[in-house]
């Protein structure tokens, strides 16, 4: 493996995103509706007629129909293509960014960043369009994500973990795992307060337990410090579509936009960029 380009890498992130990515296109469709993400195979929606395997390369196949069923003709969703061109590209951006450690044998950091970033997408698609962020995600997606960052400490978010309890001569195993229960803890206890606060000021909900158990996942695998920063980001992007939108449309300041849209690429973007956002926001102010 040591004598393959680099660049053989970045091609094989590429086509594994594409990959995954039609798979996570199989998750948003059918979980939300109780369907099985596994069996019946692959078929149109519309004609319920089976999808061959030659119709069903990602984007290429795309590309080649017309953005059309063979069967019936009717037309594909083009989330279906950015979905998988999203998930590629965002697996080969954490290529680039983990390839010094890979090229030290260490693996697992990437795999657990490709895996965190494989549970948010389909949560942000699932949310734009069902206005529902599904327990069948959070709630593994939170046990999972404890359990890789005992497995992948993160040295960001061991560096800015209190020595509480002792913890200052514990395993750095233990030390990340209490890290990520902070993070969870900041990250879906921030916002509970939040949905507990305006509910009892204005006594309707204005946020779902859903985005409550996405922060718990997320706080669980970025820390508390890019937790928040991810809390501020989504809340940013949510504010300013959401006025674009109001604007477009007539709407009001009620108007009802899922938060899980705007959190899950604020998580992401934490993930890319948010330690030397961090770094340089502090360092302003020294």
């Amino acid at each position: 493996m040591e004598y393959l380009p680099p660049y053989f890498f970045g091609i094989a992130a590429f086509i594994f995103g594409l990959l995954i990515g039609s798979f996570l296109n199989v998750v948003i469709y059918r979980l939300p509706l109780g369907e099985s993400i596994v069996l019946p195979a692959s078929h149109c929606p519309a004609c319920d007629a089976a999808i061959s395997w030659y119709d069903n390369i990602p984007v290429v196949s795309y590309a080649i129909l017309r953005a059309r069923c063979r069967s019936c003709r009717a037309r594909i969703s083009p989330i279906y293509p950015a979905v998988e061109l999203l998930v590629a590209c965002l697996y080969v951006l954490l290529f680039i960014i983990h390839r010094d450690q890979i090229s030290t044998g260490s693996w697992l950091p990437l795999l657990a960043d490709i895996v965190f970033v494989s549970l948010i997408v389909p949560l942000v698609f699932i949310d734009l369009r069902y206005k529902l962020l599904p327990n069948a995600i959070t709630y593994p997606g939170l046990a999972l994500l404890l359990m890789l960052r005992a497995l992948a400490p993160d040295p960001w978010i061991l560096a800015h973990t209190p020595n509480l309890f002792g913890l200052g001569g514990a395993p750095i195993w233990a030390r990340s795992f209490f890290g990520s229960l902070l993070g969870a803890a900041i990250g879906g206890g921030s916002l509970w307060l939040v949905r507990e606060v305006y509910y009892r000021l204005r006594h309707v909900e204005g946020m779902g337990l859903g985005d409550v158990k996405m922060m718990l996942m997320v706080g669980a695998f970025l820390g508390w410090q890019l937790t928040l920063l991810t809390i501020f980001i989504g809340s940013l992007l949510g504010s300013l579509i959401g006025i674009f939108l109001i604007l477009l449309r007539g709407g009001s300041m009620k108007m009802q936009i899922p938060f899980g849209v705007f959190l899950g690429p604020a998580a992401i973007i934490a993930l890319l960029v948010g330690q030397p956002l961090i770094v340089w926001y502090v360092g302003m102010y020294r």
